[in-house]
C-alpha cells in the first residue's frame, strides 16, 4: 500500500504518530533535545496531555532561529503547524504535510540528489514508485510507511516500534547533518 493510501486510511492515532514522527527524525536541524517529544508520544497512547506538551515542545524551540536554512524552516512550520486537538480531521492534513515537508528536508539534505523536481519525485514516491528516490529520501518514505503500518496493525502496541524507527532516523539525520557541517567548514 502507497504511503498515500496509508495516510487516508489511518486513524487518529496513526496519523498523530506519522506527523510525531516526521517531526521527531527531523528535530535535530533545530537543535531539539532527543528526549523534547517523549511526552507526545507518550500522550498517544492515552490520549491526554497532546496540547500542554505540545506547547512545551514548542516554548522550548522558542530561540531556535532558522534563518537562511530552508530544511530547518521546514521542521520549524510542522512544529508550529501541529494542532492542538488530536482528531482525526484535525491531525490527517497535519500528518500529510509532515510526510511532504520530511521528504522534502531529506532531499534538500542528500548529497545523492540530482536535478530532476523534487515535487515530482515526491509524489511518485508517496504513490508508491520509489525507484527514481535518492537514497536518504527513499529511505524517510520507507519510515514513514513502517510508522503508519505498524499502528495500523498492532494499534497502541505499535507505538514503541514507530518510536524505535523514529529515533533511528533522527540518527541517520543527524548524522548527515553533522557530515554536512565538516564539509562546509
Amino acid at each position: 500500500m502507497s504511503l498515500v493510501e496509508l495516510i487516508a486510511q489511518a486513524d487518529e492515532r496513526g496519523l498523530a504518530a506519522g506527523g510525531l514522527a516526521c517531526l521527531d527524525r527531523c528535530l535535530p536541524l533545530l537543535g531539539g533535545d532527543d528526549e523534547l517529544l517523549r511526552p507526545l508520544w507518550a500522550h498517544l497512547s492515552d490520549g491526554s496531555g497532546w496540547a500542554d506538551s505540545l506547547d512545551k515542545a514548542r516554548s522550548a524551540l522558542a530561540s531556535a532561529d532558522p534563518a537562511g536554512d530552508e530544511a530547518a524552516q521546514l521542521v520549524r512550520r510542522m512544529l508550529d503547524a501541529a494542532p492542538a486537538e488530536r482528531t482525526a480531521d484535525a491531525v490527517r492534513p497535519w500528518a500529510d504535510a509532515c510526510s511532504v515537508a520530511s521528504l522534502r528536508i531529506h532531499r534538500l539534505l542528500d548529497p545523492a540528489a540530482d536535478g530532476t523536481s523534487a515535487a515530482e519525485g515526491f509524489e511518485a514516491g508517496r504513490a508508491g514508485e520509489t525507484e527514481d528516490l535518492p537514497p536518504l529520501v527513499a529511505a524517510e518514505l520507507r519510515r514513514q510507511t513502517a510508522v503508519l503500518e505498524l499502528l495500523a496493525g498492532h494499534g497502541p502496541h505499535g507505538l514503541r516500534r514507530a518510536l524505535d524507527v523514529s529515533v533511528e532516523g533522527r540518527r541517520v539525520l543527524r548524522a548527515v547533518v553533522s557530515r554536512r557541517a565538516r564539509a562546509s567548514s
